[in-house]
């Protein structure tokens, strides 16, 4: 999730699918953005299969089954939905997607703390939040909002950790640009108690790859960029497992 619009949630989030499908989960990506879904164009999908078994097939793509609304409407049709409407299509995506048997649900919701996520708290229990955010003040106390939404559910929605996206520019000459300020993400995190799960640099492959439908993990899978991506889903993935085993404890 993220407080506003426009750092990059989507592409992370489909970028973090793909990385725990390529480590041998089994993995959904639910688009959640119902007012601009973005993830079928960022994972080159444009329909989904025939209907089987009474249930709606997913469609697929590097190993992730993934369900957007973006599937069900024409190109640039904008959905004029007030919240009830928004709420039955998120409660139909959960209950009559035949997901099967999965490791991860990947959720990327909209932008703000509105209509969508109070949906998704209320139909599933959401075991852990991720923040997204540039390293602008302007972002950042945006993000801080939407950390403070997580925690204000019933349940709290634990909070993973906080990711900085177009943290820098890469110069090319051993040098770094800091376009949009720098060490906002980090300093919400310390801010927060939250973890600081890394830094995301701006790369020109990233935004080939979303436009394209190959994501930057699987078109540079050696670049800087996938590693730093790697890193990220690796302490996600590992920020789930520790909070399992403290259920189980507790339990």
């Amino acid at each position: 999730g993220s407080g506003k619009g426009g750092v990059g949630k989507t592409t992370i989030a489909v970028n973090v699918a793909i990385m725990l499908a390529q480590s041998g989960a089994r993995v959904g990506l639910l688009d959640a953005d119902i007012y601009g879904p973005n993830v079928p164009m960022m994972m080159g999908l444009n329909c989904l299969p025939e209907p089987n078994r009474g249930k709606i097939p997913p469609a697929e793509a590097y190993g992730v089954k993934v369900m957007s609304i973006g599937f069900l409407v024409k190109p640039g049709q904008p959905l004029i939905w007030r919240g009830p409407m928004l709420h039955s299509t998120l409660q139909q995506f959960f209950s009559e997607v035949d997901w099967g048997e999965l490791d991860y649900l990947v959720i990327d919701l909209p932008p703000g703390t509105g209509d969508a996520q109070i949906s998704v708290s209320q139909i599933v229990s959401v075991n852990g939040g991720v923040i997204v955010t540039l390293p602008q003040q302007v972002s950042v106390e945006d993000a801080r909002r939407g950390v403070e939404m997580f925690k204000r559910f019933q349940p709290p929605i634990p909070v993973l950790g906080i990711i900085e996206n177009m943290s820098y520019l890469d110069l090319g000459n051993g040098q770094t640009m800091d376009i949009f300020g720098s060490g906002g993400g980090k300093a919400l995190a310390e801010e927060t108690h939250t973890p600081f799960l890394g830094a995301i640099p701006i790369d020109p492959a990233i935004r080939t790859g979303s436009d394209n439908g190959v994501p930057v993990v699987v078109s540079h899978p050696e670049s800087h960029t996938a590693k730093v991506l790697k890193q990220i889903t690796e302490r996600i993935a590992s920020g789930l497992s520790v909070l399992a085993f403290l259920q189980e404890q507790h339990v």
